[in-house]
């Protein structure tokens, strides 16, 4: 899986949302992520407590690189992607 969208409210301290329902377990596991069914919603999220420059921090670690970042209303996301090489 070479690319990972993560997201987090503005405040920047977590939560921050890691994956979706098709992510990788493995990488979700080394993440710390937990699998979550928001009330109402017919899908579900990974998420981590720690604040996305933990998240961003791990996954550097793991050869993922931003790619490009936004702010959609209230809500921060990054894209990430690791090169299929690993580097």
């Amino acid at each position: 899986m070479p690319y990972i969208l993560i997201s987090t409210q503005i405040r920047l301290t977590g939560p921050t949302m890691v994956g979706d329902e098709h992510s990788d377990p493995a990488l979700m596991n080394v993440l710390g992520a937990r699998k979550t069914t928001m009330l109402g919603n017919n899908f579900s999220e990974y998420y981590v407590d720690e604040p996305p420059r933990l998240v961003l921090d791990k996954l550097e670690k793991l050869g993922y690189r931003v790619v490009t970042m936004s702010g959609i209303g209230q809500t921060l996301v990054w894209c990430l992607h690791k090169d299929s090489n690993g580097l």
